[in-house]
């Protein structure tokens, strides 16, 4: 089955969140600026290394991070550990992950159940987000 164009409403690793690999659809559904970017979120460090190099400073943060965003230039990622969300990305690799609302205003269920087409449960809030680090080639700097 092909999964790339589906969008999934699941329990990401930090909250109810829409994931799936078709960035335009993503970007439709939730009305927001095309020009904004995505996080990444990807099921293993090897994925990672086919996409980005991470700063050989940085490699051991990143290993070791949970719940933990990175930006390395102009992508940003984020290497998930939670067993549940990655029975999805395990299939996908890797997939944008963004939160289950329209852009700028708070989660609605019922918004969110309108516009996925897979709804992977058990779904439960726990409002609890990424950390948010920009790494350079020597330096780390906190966005969030």
């Amino acid at each position: 089955m092909n999964f790339k164009n589906l969008l999934f409403l699941t329990k990401t690793d930090t909250t109810i969140g829409f994931v799936s690999q078709n960035s335009n659809k993503l970007n439709e559904i939730k009305q927001r600026p095309k020009d904004k970017k995505f996080i990444k979120a990807l099921n293993s460090l090897d994925t990672l290394k086919s996409m980005a190099r991470v700063p050989h400073i940085h490699k051991k943060r990143v290993r070791r991070a949970e719940k933990s965003t990175f930006v390395i230039k102009s992508e940003s990622f984020r290497v998930v550990k939670d067993k549940r969300h990655l029975l999805l990305l395990d299939r996908l690799e890797w997939a944008y992950s963004t939160s289950a609302n329209l852009s700028g205003k708070e989660y609605n269920e019922e918004f969110a159940y309108e516009n996925a087409d897979i709804i992977v449960t058990p779904l439960s809030l726990n409002g609890q987000v990424s950390g948010l680090f920009k790494l350079g080639k020597r330096k780390i700097q906190r966005l969030r």
